[in-house]
């Protein structure tokens, strides 16, 4: 004889159990050794030290262009707006290079004489 309670046990089933959350196995990040690579790309480049001569208004003109830059916002030394003028002078063709340097007057190289 069954009685109602266990008859009603009977039919019903059990639920599952509750999955519990699996922790996953973190990979540690790997470090890269590019230290020691990014010395070497950093190497300093050799400066030389060197002296010419140039007309007075050529050399003002080098003041005036540093001038022109601070006032942009972007303070540069004489041996920077050479360089800059030396990277724009690179770009050139030969005709174009031709034309600027053929519009230079020729001055006497060397010291000027002290007076």
């Amino acid at each position: 004889m069954t009685t109602k309670k266990s008859a009603a046990t009977a039919t019903t089933t059990k639920k599952p159990a509750a999955k519990k959350p699996v922790a996953k196995a973190v990979a540690k990040p790997v470090r890269a050794a590019s230290k020691p690579e990014a010395k070497k790309a950093k190497q300093k480049v050799k400066v030389v030290r060197d002296s010419f001569t140039m007309p007075e208004n050529e050399y003002r003109k080098i003041a005036e262009i540093k001038e022109a830059c601070l006032k942009a916002g972007l303070p540069v030394k004489k041996s920077e707006v050479l360089r800059a003028g030396l990277q724009v002078l690179a770009g050139l063709s030969a005709a174009q290079l031709k034309r600027a340097l053929g519009g230079l007057e020729k001055i006497k190289t060397g010291r000027p004489k002290k007076h």
